[in-house]
């Protein structure tokens, strides 16, 4: 069955296009910065928001049509397969990603669920197979089922540290199986609703302990993906463990994980976390440990995780300045974590929304490029510090100073001269490379 019949193949056409199913800057073979535009983006696509929402709130019932509902579960599962790697061939997505729940019915137990997962990877290999699509991360959902309503690596219930366990090894052999170029941890419930009856530092050396057993069994079967945490503040539980970058870097260090985790970043939880996305990207870029993206947005007027398609060139251009300074986001990638607005329920609405954020990062790809190659940011930081490139700041820098020689400079200056930051002409600057 052909799911989007009336949709032919997107193919660039340039920022003149006529038709709406066309790139008007996603060019996927232009060579950026020695090497094609597809390679620096890694687009992938997510088959959560992708073929399982429905379009419902907690106002309103689900709003999409779509034409993949089966007689049973199965088919179902099989039928948004088929829908979904029809999507990635007309869009030309080389990666996708999943969590276990969503490409398979969990059935009444563990044992049919894992079962059914076996069933349901086989059929998505056989399409990655004939296809040339490749896996970019997995995970396992293990927020939704009310199993976890007090955590699974951070439960107080040993027996579902034992189910969130079992989960996790089927992950990581299917990511084996698929060939996964990471693993992701997402701890939707990985936190608490009060301290009252929360020991804190038992339920985070218990989190440590299960990242240790996924390191360890991953050797054993001798498969070593790209180990990712993904950071969020808030939703669905009060306080997050993994809050942002700079707290999932504090565990990540305090339990000697830097070797084997990095971490996998989303703009909607940057803003959450009252950041902004470059900034998460900065502070991950910082510790070395930059490892992929979830590339969406959230709305500024709104205080949940809205996972809109992203449109914001502006930020689309500071992620991709951060990851181009990085060095590039391989073996991670720009994962679409996003869902059509409610109000978009047609079928062709999930082809024209990857559309515009494909579009959009690579409008941010190019600018973070030109601002790379007229070394931008780099003159402005040189500048901003030059203080201490020569001088008493050069000796500071080499630790050649202390307390004393530096009061005793101090003692001898004649005043302090600070230079302005002309922050509103460095913006207006900034954005003479966003058109």
């Amino acid at each position: 069955m052909d799911y989007f019949e009336n949709v032919p193949k997107v193919q660039y056409e340039g920022k003149n296009a006529k038709s709406k199913y066309a790139f008007r800057h996603y060019n996927p073979e232009e060579i950026i910065m020695g090497k094609p535009m597809k390679d620096h983006l890694r687009f992938s696509v997510a088959f959560w928001h992708t073929m399982t929402e429905d379009g419902s709130d907690q106002f309103g019932d689900g709003t999409y049509q779509r034409n993949w509902e089966g007689s049973t579960p199965m088919e179902t599962a099989k039928n948004r397969v088929d829908a979904f790697f029809e999507i990635l061939e007309k869009l030309g997505a080389e990666y996708f990603c999943f969590h276990d729940v969503d490409i398979a019915p969990q059935g009444d137990s563990l044992k049919e669920f894992l079962e059914n997962i076996d069933v349901m990877t086989d059929y998505i290999k056989g399409k990655m197979d004939k296809t040339g699509v490749k896996l970019l991360w997995n995970t396992a959902n293990m927020f939704t089922h009310p199993t976890f309503v007090n955590g699974a690596a951070t439960t107080n219930n040993a027996d579902v540290y034992s189910m969130a366990a079992a989960q996790v090894k089927k992950g990581l052999d299917v990511s084996k199986k698929l060939n996964g170029e990471n693993y992701v941890f997402w701890g939707g419930r990985e936190g608490y609703e009060n301290l009252l009856n929360t020991d804190m530092n038992f339920e985070l050396d218990n989190l440590a302990r299960f990242y240790q057993m996924v390191i360890d069994y991953a050797q054993k079967i001798d498969y070593h993906p790209q180990f990712l945490i993904e950071p969020k503040p808030k939703e669905p539980t009060k306080h997050q463990y993994d809050y942002d970058a700079a707290t999932a870097m504090a565990f990540i260090q305090k339990y000697n994980l830097e070797d084997s985790f990095k971490l996998n970043l989303e703009a909607n939880h940057a803003t959450l976390a009252g950041h902004t996305f470059e900034h998460e990207l900065n502070v991950a870029k910082n510790y070395n440990a930059l490892g992929s993206l979830d590339a969406n947005q959230g709305d500024l007027l709104l205080g949940w995780d809205t996972d809109e398609f992203p449109t914001d060139i502006y930020t689309a251009t500071l992620a991709m300045y951060e990851v181009l300074d990085f060095g590039g986001i391989a073996p991670g990638g720009l994962n679409f974590d996003a869902k059509v607005r409610r109000t978009s329920f047609a079928m062709d609405d999930l082809i024209l929304a990857h559309i515009a954020g494909m579009d959009t990062y690579a409008r941010g790809l190019r600018a973070a490029a030109k601002m790379k190659d007229d070394n931008f940011f780099e003159q402005i930081i040189a500048n901003r510090y030059e203080s201490f490139s020569s001088g008493i700041g050069k000796q500071i820098v080499e630790n050649k100073e202390d307390l004393e020689s530096l009061t005793n400079y101090a003692l001898s200056l004649n005043g302090v001269e600070n230079k302005s930051g002309h922050i509103e002409h460095l913006k207006s600057l900034l954005n003479d490379y966003l058109v």
